[in-house]
């Protein structure tokens, strides 16, 4: 790296005036894989940056997919992502991603296309995150000690948005909001949820890439405040019959990048016609690309009938059963939410799978169907589109989708799907109690 280059990273760090650097990238499992280094030891890093390039080839259990040469790939460090890192004294937190073969497959740089794309239509793009999350009585090693079975609820009593709980474990969720804060999330809100241990935590409408690094953050942070106190934070999307399912919904708007006007409000307070492209697009190409959004195995579960998820790509104005809500304005509170995603969704690319499909939409002028009646969320109306049973139907779909190719890349597409096929893979045998106890005997 030039003098010249490093000059922007000298900057941050004295803006943060920061002594530890935590330097790395979130990969395809949204996990934070990062080197810890001293200030003049990042600096000197950074003249010839480079993180191992494994990071595109393996999946949540840190096993090999695909690739065919592992080695150190070079990095490009983003001085703009630079954020504090309250776990220390001094530290920051700055995100490198992989700028070389494996470039074009990783979450981070698939989003940052789809927002070049928004910006040569004129278009900047904000987005929030709500995720919804499930704290529980164990720590790392009693988790393992019990094989992950019949694990401590946190709260057992907590009803939907009960004062009672809010008020009973307020100082473990004012920790944890601090120590989200601390990571520079945009945190809009941290309330109780429904369920056993279940909180609720949102972050604010922000532009771009820092929407999703936001996300992707404050779940790191609500992971290791919950550590620190001898519990654990699951994002994991359904648990079983004693916990709700959980999602990871994304809310978006496009602004005109010269006058800065929401351009999804509508004087009359309805759903504009951009917004009905926007919708348009979603339709069309969500189904075939669904793995983007929800890429584990157990994701599926919260699919399944019951479930408060919609099982279709539906939409309409306001209802909560809908893949899609539009919330409507007359200003710049409208916006579209993708009510689909799991918890466990990848931020990134959540957000490039409904970036990419609207504004598909909205270049080939796509006409949206009728919005759905206000149903449950197991009604699927005529002619609408079914999400896939699991990810092996969603891996297969994903790479057979000549529009997802032509979107996010067929490097990419490829990649992931096979990533999907591997997570698939790895517990298609795998055997539950449940399954046990009903077959067990005949």
């Amino acid at each position: 790296m030039s003098p010249q280059m490093n000059d922007p990273l000298e900057a941050a760090l004295a803006k943060f005036d920061a002594e530890i650097v935590h330097v790395g990238q979130f990969d395809y499992a949204s996990v934070l894989r990062e080197r810890r280094l001293r200030k003049a030891q990042f600096l000197d890093w950074a003249g010839d940056a480079r993180f191992a390039n494994v990071l595109a080839y393996w999946d949540s259990g840190d096993n090999l997919f695909g690739g065919s040469s592992y080695f150190t790939e070079t990095v490009e460090i983003d001085p703009t992502s630079m954020r504090a890192n309250p776990s220390e004294p001094y530290a920051v937190t700055v995100i490198a991603e992989l700028s070389g073969e494996a470039k074009e497959l990783m979450p981070r740089q698939v989003l940052r296309r789809q927002l070049e794309r928004a910006e040569a239509m004129g278009f900047k793009v904000d987005a929030a995150f709500e995720f919804e999350l499930i704290v529980l009585e164990e720590d790392a090693t009693t988790a393992r000690e019990k094989d992950f079975a019949g694990l401590a609820k946190f709260a057992p009593d907590n009803k939907c948005w009960s004062g009672a709980t809010a008020n009973t474990h307020a100082e473990f969720i004012a920790g944890m909001e601090a120590e989200i804060l601390g990571h520079d999330v945009s945190l809009y809100a941290l309330s109780v949820e429904l369920g056993p241990g279940c909180l609720e935590a949102t972050t604010a409408a922000t532009e771009g890439l820092r929407a999703a690094d936001d996300a992707s953050f404050l779940r790191l942070a609500a992971r290791s405040y919950a550590r620190k106190q001898g519990k654990t934070v699951s994002f994991m999307p359904y648990m079983g019959a004693d916990y709700p399912g959980i999602g990871g919904h994304c809310s978006m708007s496009l602004r005109d990048a010269k006058t800065g006007a929401n351009v999804f409000a509508s004087p009359d307070g309805k759903t504009s016609d951009l917004a009905k492209k926007f919708i348009a697009g979603m339709m069309s190409v969500v189904p075939e690309a669904f793995a983007m959004c929800t890429s584990s195995v157990n994701a599926y579960r919260r699919l399944a009938p019951g479930s408060w998820a919609p099982k279709s790509l539906t939409w309409a104005e306001y209802p909560f059963t809908v893949a899609v809500r539009s919330v409507p304005h007359s200003g710049a509170r409208a916006r579209l939410e993708f009510r689909v995603p799991p918890a466990d969704c990848n931020p990134y690319l959540t957000m490039a799978l409904m970036l990419g499909a609207g504004l598909d939409g909205i270049e080939r002028d796509l006409p949206a169907p009728e919005p759905s009646a206000a149903a449950h969320p197991d009604f699927v109306p005529e002619g609408a589109s079914r999400f896939p049973r699991d990810l092996a139907e969603a891996a297969e779909r994903l790479a057979a989708s000549d529009d997802a190719a032509r979107i996010f890349g067929a490097a990419f597409t490829e990649n992931f799907a096979a990533a999907c096929r591997a997570e698939y893979t790895s517990l298609a045998k795998a055997v539950s109690a449940e399954e046990r106890a009903r077959y067990l005997e005949g």
